[in-house]
């Protein structure tokens, strides 16, 4: 199974052992528009399933069914269409009692299922019916369900308070590519990019397998970003709106909240989210927040003074291609060229320094295995300080259980980083105040992530823990 799958190797360790688990599974995916979700479920299982279906995109209830009813005829299903979503499940019922009789495993594969939920058809009050009345006793069975709609997966059915309450066996939610799972997808695609290349590509459209496969390998990083954002008709223009609509019914908002938040790159206080917005810090915005949180589109994040403040979290925009529609191409739509003719600007080069932050966050866990401590238990934070003047922060803290604390610098350059010395003094006196503000009784290494590492110089060596853009691209 699974040869033209690249990445995912814990996604279809997992498959493989539900698969062979000899019990009924009932498998809930879900992830962002673009992830790969049903490329990685029809690979798989090399689209060998006892039935399948795929929901339509905005469809009444009548099209849905009529959709539904297809895909039982394409497997052998005789009778006549369903007016019921109970009914039709039933029917699926009828066409599964003949194919279990091989003693195979029967996969079963419904994709886009959120759109089956049109108003007042019932379908998850059937889908609940058909799973606890009959397919949960089938120890052959194996449900896969698959939706974009993050939110309503989450709500609808692996955290249903109705028929399906702790029916699903198992949630798999698919997050985008590492570093280097991206590597791993260009070098099978032909490119030769090198390391900065796909950092650069990285730090622009995240590790979203989809728009990866838009870049074309006789191109720089450069010219294909000018393509895909800046051109007429680019794609990637386009994708924006089509991204919030695919997740979300009630899409504005959402897009309201990345709005503000790609304001503010350090991130935002609900409190703060609901002035901005002029809306109620109500548990309806709290609803949202989680539900981008979900779709991998923001993080939340604590910030430490004496103790770790929990009560006053900051949420942070994460997803690389939203930040990179809204900090630029939603600006210079008009100007085709404008990635390649600004690459070496000052506002560029800033840019790619907080953009190499987030790509760090979001591989601590290769981080902490160039440290060497992938198997001590740790706590991430931000510390922003109230004693030094320049109101010096450090958003990546790694506080280990063995009583150090990494506090680490991190530096983009397109070359090895030269340390010189008002530099190394700033990371001398923010110890200092983080030891200072804190109290704290750990150990504290000071910690440099480079592209590049470090150039040789006075004050190179006095840095003992240094990282480079190659730890992120590990395993």
């Amino acid at each position: 199974m699974a040869e033209k799958i690249i990445g995912r190797h814990s996604e279809k360790a997992l498959l493989e052992k539900y698969y062979n688990s000899g019990k009924a599974e009932f498998i809930a995916m879900y992830g962002r528009r673009r992830i790969g979700k049903t490329f990685l479920i029809r690979e798989y299982f090399r689209n060998q399933f006892s039935f399948d279906m795929t929901g339509v995109l905005e469809g009444n209830k009548n099209e849905q069914m009529t959709a539904f009813h297809m895909a039982l005829k394409t497997y052998g299903y005789k009778g006549r269409k369903n007016n019921t979503w109970l009914d039709a499940f039933f029917a699926l019922r009828q066409l599964l009692e003949e194919k279990l009789q091989d003693g195979k495993r029967c996969v079963i594969f419904i994709d886009e299922l959120p759109c089956l939920d049109t108003p007042r058809a019932g379908f998850v009050h059937a889908l609940g019916h058909f799973w606890n009345s009959w397919a949960n006793w089938q120890s052959q069975i194996m449900l896969i369900v698959c939706g974009s709609a993050t939110s309503w997966m989450v709500r609808n059915i692996i955290d249903d308070h109705g028929g399906l309450h702790d029916r699903v066996t198992h949630e798999m939610p698919l997050h985008p590519f590492t570093l280097a799972e991206t590597e791993e997808y260009f070098q099978e695609n032909g490119f030769r990019w090198k390391r900065l290349s796909l950092l650069q590509v990285y730090m622009a459209v995240g590790g979203v397998p989809y728009y990866m496969s838009l870049f074309l390998p006789e191109e720089s990083p450069a010219i294909g970003l000018d393509r895909l954002f800046f051109s007429e008709n680019a794609e990637l223009q386009k994708e924006y709106r089509r991204l919030f609509y695919s997740l979300f019914r009630n899409a504005q908002p959402y897009q309201d909240i990345i709005s503000v938040l790609a304001k503010k790159s350090s991130g935002m206080t609900r409190e703060e989210i609901s002035k901005a917005l002029n809306v109620d810090n109500n548990g309806k915005l709290g609803d949202m927040l989680t539900d981008l949180i979900y779709c991998d589109f923001i993080r939340k994040y604590n910030v430490r003074d004496k103790k770790i403040k929990t009560n006053s979290a900051l949420y942070q925009l994460v997803d690389f291609y939203t930040i990179f529609y809204n900090t630029f191409a939603s600006k210079n739509s008009t100007e085709e060229h404008y990635w390649s003719r600004n690459a070496t600007s000052s506002e560029i080069k800033s840019w790619y320094g907080l953009a190499y932050e987030r790509v760090c966050q979001a591989h601590l866990p290769q981080i902490k295995q160039a440290l060497g401590i992938a198997s001590v238990k740790t706590e991430h934070y931000s510390w922003k300080s109230k004693t030094l003047t320049d109101g010096a922060q450090i958003d990546i803290i790694i506080d280990r259980a063995d009583n150090t604390i990494n506090l680490c610098e991190v530096k983009y350059c397109d070359h090895e980083y030269q340390l010189d010395k008002d530099e190394f003094f700033k990371i001398n006196h923010r110890v200092e105040a983080f030891e200072e503000e804190t109290q704290t009784k750990s150990t504290i290494l000071p910690t440099m992530i480079t592209t590049f590492g470090l150039a040789k110089g006075m004050y190179s060596d006095q840095i003992i823990v240094k990282l480079t853009m190659d730890d992120l691209f590990g395993k």
